[in-house]
């Protein structure tokens, strides 16, 4: 399964989780798996890591009568197939994303970027300035961290070669993120598969295993972000916060709203990372009425 292209949702993924069509391009030689469901204004839905467009389940049940919700897998993750020699890096996912809003002719889009996805859909956004009109961050952040010690220790750890390793061999990533990544519930089984079977092989998890260490390792690429913030601080900007994830500090939101004046700031109490699958409901409330008022 590691080398086969994946453009034919795969038997595992369970319909009644996840009912929603698979939908399947190619963007510059990759084979990109997106679900594309409703109508009205876009939220482009961006994922981190180790996840994919599962995260956004709940969400796109719940907003797809109001809203046109697209969330892509991004190269390795996910349904999606990278093309030979891709390196997972954030950089490169930004370049698909890119390329993936031109192939599809996206306009008047909000941004939802969590975790990695607030960069990686932050480069885009500075891109294709005339595509972006709304951002929403979750648990996220956009510039360099190099020199940050809580930054630095993590990415030499969790991006250090013994947690590669594992990482590839045992799913360690997807094993120990995404439980620790809700505080306010416990996945289910069938959750917890579907996270694991996307990154089934020791060759699929190189993606979410290169991760870590590009915090540290890519900062030519988040200086750029960081540049880009220029041409969006002036879009409406949400911020939502889990306060019980460790990811970040309430110094990296609050640098955010120093950043986005225009900004409304959610927080959901006692959330972890994934906040749009650990606390939906109230996710889904923060988005819908923020985008009401805008």
């Amino acid at each position: 399964m590691a080398d086969a292209t994946r453009s034919v949702r795969p038997a595992w993924v369970d319909d009644d989780l996840f009912p929603f069509e698979s939908r399947f391009i190619e963007i510059d030689g990759h084979t990109v798996h997106y679900v594309d469901e409703g109508s009205g204004p876009v939220l482009l839905l961006l994922h981190g890591n180790p996840t994919w467009s599962f995260l956004w389940r709940d969400v796109i049940r719940a907003l797809r009568d109001d809203f046109r919700c697209v969330a892509l897998d991004y190269p390795g993750f996910g349904l999606s197939t990278p093309k030979p020699g891709y390196r997972y890096l954030p950089e490169e996912h930004a370049d698909v994303v890119t390329g993936f809003v031109d192939a599809l002719g996206l306009s008047e889009v909000t941004l939802v970027g969590q975790d990695w996805g607030g960069p990686i859909g932050l480069a885009a956004a500075a891109r294709r300035p005339d595509v972006f009109d709304r951002l929403v961050l979750v648990n996220a952040w956009a510039w360099p961290v190099n020199g940050d010690l809580y930054f630095e220790a993590f990415a030499r750890i969790a991006g250090g070669p013994p947690i590669r390793f594992l990482a590839r061999r045992l799913n360690l990533i997807v094993n120990a993120f995404v439980p620790m990544g809700h505080r306010r519930r416990k996945p289910t089984a069938a959750e917890m598969s579907h996270y694991r079977r996307a990154l089934d092989t020791p060759a699929r998890r190189q993606a979410c295993a290169v991760l870590p260490g590009r915090i540290t390792a890519s900062q030519a690429f988040f200086t750029e972000v960081e540049a880009g913030l220029t041409g969006l601080a002036h879009l409406p900007a949400l911020i939502v916060w889990g306060n019980a994830q460790i990811g970040f500090r309430p110094r990296e939101r609050e640098r955010q709203e120093q950043i986005f004046t225009n900004h409304r700031t959610v927080i959901i109490e006692d959330a972890g990372l994934y906040v749009e699958s650990d606390a939906p409901g109230e996710f889904i409330a923060a988005l819908r009425d923020w985008a009401a008022t805008r």
